[in-house]
């Protein structure tokens, strides 16, 4: 039970991080990770039933995450549609374009296929024990992840983006283009929410269209949470740290409501609410308690 929690909120704390550059590094509110998530978890998919390397399919399906929000930096930048509206845009083409992707079928089961998670299974077979496999794998990722994020923006370029999320105008006095940035920043968070997408649909045993339907709103409430969670920092590692614990509570409570809901007459079909609820509260408790510190993670070395 608590390892499936943990499993859970590390394989979709990859997708938060992700939300994290695009919400607060960015400060762009970018809705194109519903369709790329299902966009991942589709690659995923159709790369193991061609028989593609397992290892070579996350890398298409980060790219493909890449290419999704590199389309809509390309509608906001050139097009000179409102951020918002170019990242729904994009979300409602990636649909088609997922459906596609999977053969012209909404979903696909991945059963008795390999998949990285029972490769990793059979590498660690006596060393892990069975039920803690797939944990100690997920720790492992979600880590390494952090860890090169963490170091991309202590480069030039990161803080570069970093400080663009928070003062565009003082980039664009340095001779610096927004536009390269915003591009570059949409698609690393989306590259990242495909590949939690791909880990989602191993672990799940199947990719659907619909995977990521509200997946923003999930995302937005665990980096919420983890911001409650250890506020007054600015630090990049702090942060990053934050959008995966905020991942693993966001999680604990999902489990909560869906297997212990029935106290109050709920069911699976208001775990929405709960979502809705929750983001609620933590904008009220964020308020009254008068935080502050900005909104936008203004990224600095550690």
């Amino acid at each position: 039970m608590i390892e499936g929690i943990f499993v859970e909120g590390l394989i979709y704390g990859i997708m938060v991080l992700g939300v994290f550059i695009s919400f607060r590094v960015l400060d762009f509110p970018d809705l194109t990770v519903d369709g790329s998530f299902p966009l991942g978890a589709a690659i995923m998919a159709t790369c193991i039933l061609a028989g593609v390397n397992l290892w070579l399919a996350l890398l298409l399906a980060f790219a493909g995450g890449v290419i999704a929000g590199y389309v809509t930096a390309l509608i906001h930048n050139h097009l000179k549609v409102p951020n918002l509206l170019a990242g729904i845009l994009t979300m409602t083409m990636l649909y088609s374009v997922n459906i596609r992707v999977l053969g012209n079928r909404a979903n696909v089961p991945l059963l008795n296929v390999d998949t990285v998670l029972t490769v990793v299974n059979d590498k660690l077979d006596g060393i892990v024990p069975d039920d803690y496999k797939s944990l100690v794998f997920f720790v492992l990722v979600a880590l390494l992840l952090k860890f090169l994020l963490d170091l991309f923006f202590r480069t030039d370029l990161g803080l570069t983006i970093g400080a663009m999320g928070n003062n565009e105008q003082m980039v664009v006095s340095q001779g610096v283009n927004p536009k390269t940035l915003k591009a570059i920043g949409l698609g690393l968070s989306n590259g990242l929410v495909a590949l939690s997408g791909a880990f989602a649909a191993q672990y799940l045993g199947f990719a659907d269209v619909g995977l990521g339907q509200g997946i923003i709103i999930s995302g937005l409430a665990s980096v919420m949470i983890g911001e409650f969670l250890i506020m007054k920092s600015n630090r990049i590692s702090v942060l990053t740290l934050c959008a995966l614990l905020g991942s693993v509570c966001f999680h604990g409570v999902l489990y909560v409501g869906r297997y212990y809901g029935y106290l109050i007459n709920m069911t699976p079909n208001d775990l929405n609410l709960i979502k809705g609820i929750l983001i609620i509260v933590l904008l009220v408790l964020t308020q009254s308690r008068k935080l502050k510190r900005p909104s936008k993670a203004v990224v600095k070395n550690d």
